[in-house]
């Protein structure tokens, strides 16, 4: 426990033995806060008295002074204290400050596991394009989720259902056939998932011009877009495929192995990747059996025209449909069977999906109707529902090819950071590989920051020079800090060792809290699927830090004592912030 932890716990004692609370009046009811006392005041932590005030009828001020007393004299922690306006501002000893800072030290990088394990599915791509911008915040929210409940003490099962089949691939497939000439990624020179993509753009450019020629001959809009022969095309090809045509079938095969090659390079770049990984192809069979098994249990139900239904009009929606009149499956009836079959093949105790906000309802279904067909588990689904990604240009549209690549943007973050490197010319005596190394890291931390600093459920504008600025709240001023502790640590030549007496001054206090705060942030992150609680907390460490290096000599400081404790405290900032980083999937390099 950490010092706030341990007073928290002190307090609920000593009010509990001073009052003799009943069960109901226990202060753990009462909402009792432990707070960092404000820098305007003298004091260490603060304890609001107020929620006593209407179970005890004492004035806030006379509570304070009786904990106070209680405090001070029946344990050792508290030195002194003061009463502001029913405020209890307490003065903790220095040495369990030193305590707190060298357990904090002794623990970094212990995790206590839990018996427990999450999957979790992210990125879920189409294969008819290139990852875009939206794919790299579901990605960077899926992995740095990840990585939070692993550093939790949870396994960890990383996973990813590929949308490898239906109309939206046929159409890539069809526009490849029609104006590709034999055209292929390595004879073009270009990644293949970009190559297929070209052609999903390409259809579109075409069946639009066709819907034009059929207005223009006067069907109506609604006839024209199901006239259009190369729509018409698609839809029988789709046709094909579902009957195993072989033709399609290797077609679909080569032009998707090519969309798997450019997808991984994109991965790797992103440093992202998964444990497991299902296709649709194999999966949008499931969930039929579980259907039969809903009709017998009179969970779900068969029209007359023998479409096969579920009502949740009991839990607030609407009916909604699992098999078509002609025994043909959708989503939802695929997303059913995929669930149970995940549960079936792993050990897992918690699923989470990383979709974005659009998809609620659909989730909101899933998980209804799972409860229904009477599975315990799905009690511990849930949807990691996050908000679109927006530019300062507006949205962005896939088929009219005005998405902004995630290779595209990756490549510009690395370009804009070698630029304000050599700009600043601090990597003049690096190696070329070494400039790169950093060049690469501080250019995707800053997009991954950038990301990962907003709250999932909140819609994000992304602006790439927002994001590589050198100060505030972001990645590189973040990666510069722990660039600068290196250096500190590298001329002091410094070496390891505990510091059993030291007095420490307010802004070293701050520190050692901030540094002791970690495993907590950590818990409520992996507790509430929030990298942003992780991202600014960093910040927030990086902020301090930068306070007690400007106002406390490190290298020119005489006392020994002093200068040692410094460079402690230097190191494990140091950790604590890559740990931080690595945790939203952030790398850091030793000179920027």
């Amino acid at each position: 426990m950490n010092i706030k932890e341990t007073l928290y716990h002190k307090l609920t004692e000593i009010v509990q033995s001073l009052y003799q609370l009943s069960d109901q009046n226990d202060p753990k009811n009462v909402s009792l806060e432990v707070q960092e006392t404000n820098p305007d005041h003298d004091g260490d932590f603060t304890i609001v008295t107020f929620p006593l005030v209407k179970v005890l009828k004492k004035s806030p001020d006379l509570i304070a002074v009786e904990l106070g007393d209680a405090l001070e004299t029946q344990t050792d922690l508290v030195e002194s204290y003061t009463v502001l306006k029913g405020f209890l501002n307490l003065k903790i000893r220095n040495e369990f400050f030193l305590a707190n800072f060298n357990a904090t030290k002794e623990n970094f990088g212990k995790i206590s596991k839990k018996e427990e394990t999450v999957m979790v599915e992210y990125s879920s791509p189409n294969t008819n394009k290139p990852l875009h911008l939206g794919h790299i915040r579901n990605n960077l929210l899926g992995y740095s989720v990840s990585q939070i409940l692993k550093e939790d003490g949870y396994n960890v099962i990383k996973t990813q259902i590929i949308n490898d089949r239906g109309i939206h691939i046929c159409k890539s497939m069809l526009a490849w056939e029609k104006f590709g000439n034999g055209g292929t990624p390595h004879s073009t020179n270009t990644k293949g998932d970009k190559f297929v993509g070209n052609y999903y753009v390409e259809f579109d450019k075409n069946y639009k011009a066709q819907i034009k020629e059929l207005l223009d001959a006067g069907q109506s809009e609604e006839h024209a877009k199901k006239n259009a022969p190369i729509i018409q095309e698609a839809q029988q090809m789709l046709l094909n495929w579902e009957k195993g045509d072989e033709k399609v079938r290797n077609l679909w095969k080569v032009m998707n192995s090519w969309v798997y090659e450019g997808f991984a390079e994109t991965y790797k770049r992103l440093g992202v990747d998964f444990d497991q990984v299902q296709y649709e192809s194999n999966t949008y069979i499931l969930g039929k059996d579980l259907i039969q098994e809903g009709l017998s249990k009179g969970v779900l139900f068969r029209k007359d025209d023998g479409s096969v239904w579920c009502d949740l009009t009991d839990e607030g929606l609407d009916q909604k449909l699992l098999l078509r009149s002609d025994g043909t499956s959708v989503y939802m009836t695929q997303d059913l069977g995929t669930a149970v079959e995940r549960f079936k093949d792993n050990d897992i105790q918690k699923l989470i999906y990383t979709v974005g906000n659009e998809q609620d309802y659909h989730f909101d279904v899933l998980f209804k109707i799972l409860k229904k067909l009477g599975y315990h588990w799905a009690e511990n689904l849930y949807h990691l529902s996050y908000g679109m990604v927006e530019l300062p240009e507006g949205k962005m549209k896939s088929r009219e090819g005005t998405v902004v690549d995630a290779d595209d943007l990756m490549q510009e973050m690395y370009q804009t950071a070698k630029e304000k490197a050599q700009e600043l010319g601090k990597l003049e005596n690096l190696s070329d590989v070494d400039k790169e190394k950093s060049y690469e890291t501080v250019g995707l931390g800053a997009l991954k920051y950038f990301m990962l600093k907003v709250d999932p459920k909140k819609k994000m504008l992304f602006n790439p020079k927002e994001s590589i600025d050198f100060n505030g709240n972001t990645g590189p001023f973040i990666q510069y800090t722990y660039a600068r502790i290196q250096s500190l640590l590298t001329k002091a030549k410094y070496q390891e060792k505990t510091v059993s007496e030291y007095p420490l001054n307010d802004s070293e206090k701050e520190l050692v809290m901030n540094l002791s705060n970690f495993k907590e942030v950590v818990s409520k992150a992996a507790e509430t699927l929030s990298p942003a609680l992780v991202a600014n907390y960093v910040y927030d460490l990086v902020k301090s830090y930068n306070s007690f290096y400007q106002n406390n000599p490190i290298m020119t400081q005489e006392d020994e004592n002093a200068k040692q404790f410094r460079l402690e405290l230097s190191s494990l900032t140091g950790k604590t912030i890559k740990k931080g980083l690595s945790l939203l999937g952030i790398g850091t390099v030793d000179r920027m």
